[in-house]
């Protein structure tokens, strides 16, 4: 695989450029889009930038509310049965990539930049096909289908893992990473101490944090309580921080709830701190000593970072079961461990007690996930769109 060198250039040479970047339909192609986003802005802020969007999808709402502008068009994605949505597909097809050459003609870009989602495959093919130059970024281990397609037109593909050469030109390959946020550090004493405090822990327990995305975890949730019904086994010196999400938390406050009235879960019920959403992730991650997460791009790479023993059940409702590969990716180099998703709700929290009871395989595990770590991605796609614009 190819791989650029890191070579930053002089920040007087960042020029103002135009770029249009296209992608989104959830929080795994959208960060990455802003994120590219800002670097640019932060190397040169007279920058002009465009993002396109899909109708309807969650980008049109996160964009704006970033400070950038964003124009929607009519695509959407192949149900999986046969639908009215699916047979208006080719037509929503044609109208956006008319759509698209006629913003690429009136904004006139430097570069169109992919991230993966519906807009992104109408929008850099016309960029393609107008002559625009284009970059793709492909966050998980198994690329996705329209990244697959682009891909073979792109000047450059950005990816997190090894082996993409499977899914596009090995000599147009970078490896970059995925943009993660800043505060995503391997915690050193004081932050421990500082999270401690944050989250109300003892620091002479130990510390799991169950994570399962920005909307919660049905499995993750479900495997937490059942645990819990079976009277936390290994939990005795646990505290737990348990991100069960929006749509889950008044299910489980009246679990918990309940659970306390019937005496389930023993004095293991009171150190285990159940919440919609987590405000200071870096906090989370620095209490922890082992991370229980779905394997979604961003977050194998914040936990890369972050340098977290983690036990990833990947989500089966994904395209191309891109999780359970981007899991693998890690386990296979000893920098992980994984529980299918089928398994969870029996199994999940004995391994993780389990693993706290073997400080010498967390070690090694966190060890080895803090050398898959790519620091600063943004900046290495930055550099790359500067490369293909000269």
């Amino acid at each position: 695989m190819m791989q650029r060198q890191k070579k930053h250039r002089n920040k007087m040479n960042y020029r103002k450029i135009r770029a249009i970047i296209s992608g989104g339909g959830t929080g795994g192609h959208i960060f990455p889009a802003l994120s590219i986003a800002n670097k640019l802005m932060e190397l040169n802020p007279e920058t002009e930038i465009l993002f396109v969007g899909a109708d309807g999808r969650m980008e049109m709402e996160k964009v704006p509310a970033a400070g950038y502008r964003i124009v929607g068009l009519p695509v959407s994605g192949l149900q999986r049965k046969l639908t009215l949505s699916n047979l208006a597909l080719p037509f929503k097809v044609i109208k956006s990539v008319r759509m698209a050459r006629k913003l690429i003609r009136s904004f006139k870009p430097d570069i169109a930049i992919g991230v993966g989602g519906y807009a992104s495959a109408p929008l850099l093919w016309a960029a393609g096909q107008m002559g625009i130059p284009t970059l793709i970024q492909e966050q998980n281990g198994y690329a996705g289908l329209t990244n697959k397609i682009l891909g073979k037109k792109a000047m450059s593909i950005c990816v997190a893992y090894e082996g993409m050469e499977r899914f596009f030109p090995a000599d147009r390959i970078v490896m970059s990473g995925n943009p993660i946020r800043k505060e995503i550090v391997r915690a050193d004493e004081a932050m421990k101490s500082e999270a401690y405090g944050f989250y109300g822990l003892d620091p002479e327990k130990k510390h799991i944090f169950i994570v399962g995305g920005s909307l919660g975890s049905g499995t993750l949730n479900n495997a937490v309580t059942a645990w819990i019904e079976e009277g936390c086994p290994g939990g005795d010196n646990v505290e737990v921080i348990w991100q069960c999400g929006k749509y889950y938390k008044e299910a489980m406050d009246a679990f918990m709830e309940k659970a306390k009235a019937e005496g389930k879960g023993g004095k293991c019920l009171e150190h285990i701190r159940h919440y919609d959403f987590i405000t200071r992730m870096d906090l989370a991650y620095a209490a922890a000593d082992i991370v229980v997460s779905r394997s979604g791009a961003s977050s194998v790479s914040e936990l890369c970072a972050a340098g977290k023993a983690v036990i990833f059940v990947p989500s089966p409702n994904v395209a191309e079961d891109h999780q359970t590969h981007n899991a693998m990716a890690l386990v296979s180099k000893d920098a992980a461990v994984m529980v299918k998703d089928q398994d969870a709700r029996m199994t999940l929290m004995k391994t993780a007690c389990s693993l706290l009871e073997s400080p010498e395989k967390t070690a090694r595990l966190e060890e080895n996930i803090s050398k898959l770590a790519l620091r600063d991605a943004a900046m290495t796609i930055a550099d790359e769109v500067y490369r293909i614009i000269g």
